[in-house]
C-alpha cells in the first residue's frame, strides 16, 4: 500500500514572508540595541501599502523604514531590470505600534511564559538536516530557484513535493514560479524541471516523478499584488511542512521571551539530540505552558515506535537534562544574540550555525 506524504515550500518573495522578513528584522534590531527589548510585532502587506503593528517596549527606536528597504534589497529588488519583487516606491509603511501590555509584562519579567500555549519540536534521520525529505527537497529546490541568474524568473513562487514513503521515492513535483511578463512559460519549463531533479538527486531520490509547473498558465502578477501577506501564516513552511505538528503561536516577529518562538526551538533542540543520539530514529516533543508560570504545565515526548530505548528512559533523559524555563531556554541558546534574519524565510530549522541546530 502506498504512503503518500506531502510537503510544502514558499520563497522569500512570497508575501506572507515578506512579512515575516521585515518582522523578524525589527526583532533583531532592537535586541542588538536592547536585550531587554520586548517585540511583539505583526505586519501586513497589501499593494504598495506594508502595516506595521504590535506591542514594542526598547530603549532602542528602530528606522522601520530602512528596515523594510533593507529586507527588499535581500529579496531581490532592482536584481534585474524588472525587479524581483513587485513593489511599487516608495512602499507606504503605515505603524501602528505601542507598549507592552504592563499586565503581560508583570509575568514575563518575573520570568514566567509570555502566554499560555503549545510548542512542539520535530526531527527525523531522513535527511542530514534531520528533517523530513519532503520538505529539504521543496526547500533546496527554491533556494536553487533564487539562486538563477536568468532575468525571466521574480521573486514569488511556491514548492510542493509528494513522497511514497513505502517505496521511497518521490512522485509528484509541483511549483508555480512568477515570471516576467514577455515570456511563457514553454520559455522556462526546461529549467525548472532541470531544478526540481538537481534538488531531487541531492537527496539521492529519483528524477523521474510527475512534474507540474505554473499548472495553472502565466503567473505574471504576485506578490502582495496577487494576495495579501500577513505575518505567521506560513507556520508549516518555517517549521516542518506539515510532517512534524506545530503549535498554534507565530515564530517571526517575537523576541525570545515568548515561548512560541523560543520553546519552539527548545523542542526542537531535544528532539534533535534524541535522534541524533540514537534513542530513536524520529522524535516529536510537545511543551506546553501557562501564561506568567515559569516551569511548563507539561513535556512529552512521542518516538511514533521507531525508539530504540524505552519511552520512560527517553521521557526520564528529557525531565533530567533541560532546563525548559523561559529563561533557561534563553541562556542555553543564547536567544537574545541570535540574528533573526537568518530563518525569516526558507525555515527556521535545519540550518548550520543556530543555536537549536549545534
Amino acid at each position: 500500500m502506498s504512503r503518500i506524504l506531502t510537503c510544502e515550500q514558499v520563497s522569500d518573495g512570497h508575501p506572507d514572508k515578506i512579512c515575516d522578513q521585515v518582522a523578524d528584522a525589527i526583532v533583531t534590531d532592537c535586541l542588538v540595541h536592547d536585550k531587554e527589548s520586548r517585540v511583539a510585532i505583526e505586519c501586513l502587506l497589501k499593494d504598495s501599502r506594508l502595516i506595521i503593528a504590535g506591542e514594542l517596549t526598547s530603549k532602542h527606536q528602530p528606522d522601520y523604514r530602512r528596515l523594510v528597504d533593507d529586507v527588499l534589497e535581500r529579496i531581490g529588488r532592482g536584481k534585474t531590470e524588472y525587479g524581483r519583487i513587485e513593489i511599487i516606491s516608495p512602499l507606504d509603511v503605515v505603524l501602528m505600534v505601542r507598549e507592552q501590555s504592563p499586565d503581560i509584562a508583570l509575568g514575563v519579567d518575573k520570568g514566567g511564559a509570555g502566554d499560555q500555549g503549545i510548542m512542539f519540536g520535530y526531527a527525523t534521520n531522513e535527511t542530514p538536516e534531520l528533517l523530513p525529505v519532503t520538505f529539504a527537497v521543496a526547500t533546496k529546490f527554491l533556494r536553487l530557484l533564487k539562486n538563477h541568474p536568468s532575468k525571466m524568473f521574480r521573486a514569488d513562487a511556491k514548492a510542493q513535493v509528494s513522497f511514497d514513503y513505502s517505496s521511497g521515492r518521490i512522485t509528484a513535483f509541483l511549483c508555480s514560479v512568477q515570471h516576467s511578463p514577455d515570456v511563457e512559460v514553454s520559455d522556462f519549463r526546461h529549467i525548472i524541471e532541470g531544478m526540481m531533479v538537481l534538488a531531487a538527486c541531492e537527496y539521492g531520490l529519483n528524477g523521474d516523478f510527475v512534474k507540474l509547473v505554473n499548472p495553472t498558465g502565466r503567473f505574471v502578477v504576485g506578490g502582495s499584488f496577487a494576495d495579501c501577506g500577513v505575518t505567521g501564516r506560513k507556520l508549516a513552511c518555517d517549521t516542518y511542512g506539515s510532517i512534524g505538528r506545530i503549535g498554534g503561536g507565530a515564530l517571526s516577529g517575537k523576541d525570545p521571551s515568548k515561548v512560541d518562538r523560543s520553546a519552539a526551538y527548545m523542542a526542537r533542540k531535544i528532539a534533535r539530540d534524541i535522534v541524533q543520539a540514537g534513542y530513536a530514529e524520529q522524535c516529536e516533543v510537545q511543551i506546553a505552558y501557562a501564561i506568567g508560570v515559569e516551569q511548563p504545565v507539561s513535556v512529552n515526548v512521542d518516538c511514533f515506535g521507531t525508539e530504540y530505548q524505552p519511552l520512560d528512559f527517553i521521557q526520564a533523559y528529557v525531565d533530567d537534562s533541560y532546563d525548559l524555563t523561559p529563561r533557561g531556554i534563553i541562556n542555553r541558546l543564547h536567544l537574545l544574540d541570535v540574528d533573526y534574519n537568518l530563518v525569516s524565510a526558507y525555515g527556521h530549522f535545519g540550518k548550520p550555525g543556530l543555536p537549536w541546530e549545534e
